[in-house]
């Protein structure tokens, strides 16, 4: 008889959990911007959890910009998230979607540097359809999700590397859930913001109509960073 196989459950996962619980927290105003969190040791007991998955909870958010900690001080709220966010996602789950931003990073600034050096004349007439796509959609108030992903999609297409395309299918859950979320809360944000988001994406067409790899990868870097504050800071607009 074949043994039976038991996979523990990640405590990743669990602290990811932990992660949107402090969020929570965070969002329903118990902690505001610049107050301290409880210790280590008080967020244990009040959670039921070890300290290894707190600690992983807490490096999250300071990775992701929600706090900072202070030597021999504690850990503080640095920003404050939209309180629409949780209409979008699950606390638990913004996490994951911001995790999926570090990814991009690497991947589209790589992608977007290979696209201006080897796009084709279709490269770029399909860029600018989807980009005009785009614009459509976040101008008339539609949601404009898909048509994010098919821009940065039509991106690592152009790089000429199926391998970049492939990285990006694979991802298209976390990358479709990140985006929906940022541009879900820039559906909601001022005129400037949807303004913001456009040229964001302008600034990469032309970069790459231009060849020019390096410029190219700079303003990818600069929209992923700021599509991601736009999902972590509420003060944050445009």
């Amino acid at each position: 008889m074949a043994e039976l196989q038991l996979t523990p459950p990640r405590k990743e996962r669990l602290a990811d959990k932990l992660y949107g619980q402090i969020l929570e927290q965070i969002l329903n105003g118990a902690f505001k911007e610049g107050d301290r969190l409880p210790a280590e040791n008080d967020i244990c007991s009040a959670f039921s959890v070890s300290r290894p998955v707190v600690r992983q909870a807490l490096i999250r958010l300071q990775a992701d910009g929600l706090v900072y900690s202070r030597r021999g001080s504690g850990t503080f709220v640095r920003a404050v998230p939209p309180s629409a966010i949780t209409r979008f996602v699950l606390p638990s789950n913004v996490a994951g979607y911001l995790k999926s931003f570090e990814v991009r990073f690497a991947l589209e600034a790589a992608a977007v540097s290979l696209a201006a050096e080897r796009r084709s004349s279709q490269n770029l007439h399909n860029l600018d359809e989807a980009n005009e796509l785009l614009r459509e959609k976040i101008m008339n108030g539609q949601s404009p999700s898909e048509a994010d992903f098919n821009f940065h999609r039509e991106v690592a297409v152009a790089s000429g590397n199926d391998l970049f395309v492939s990285l990006f299918e694979h991802l298209r859950g976390e990358i479709s859930g990140s985006m929906g979320v940022a541009l879900n809360l820039t559906k909601l944000g001022s005129d400037e913001r949807r303004i913001a988001v456009l040229r964001e994406h302008q600034q990469i067409v032309e970069a790459i109509r231009a060849r020019n790899g390096e410029h190219a990868a700079l303003y990818m870097r600069y929209h992923l960073v700021r599509a991601r504050e736009r999902i972590t800071d509420a003060q944050r607009d445009p």
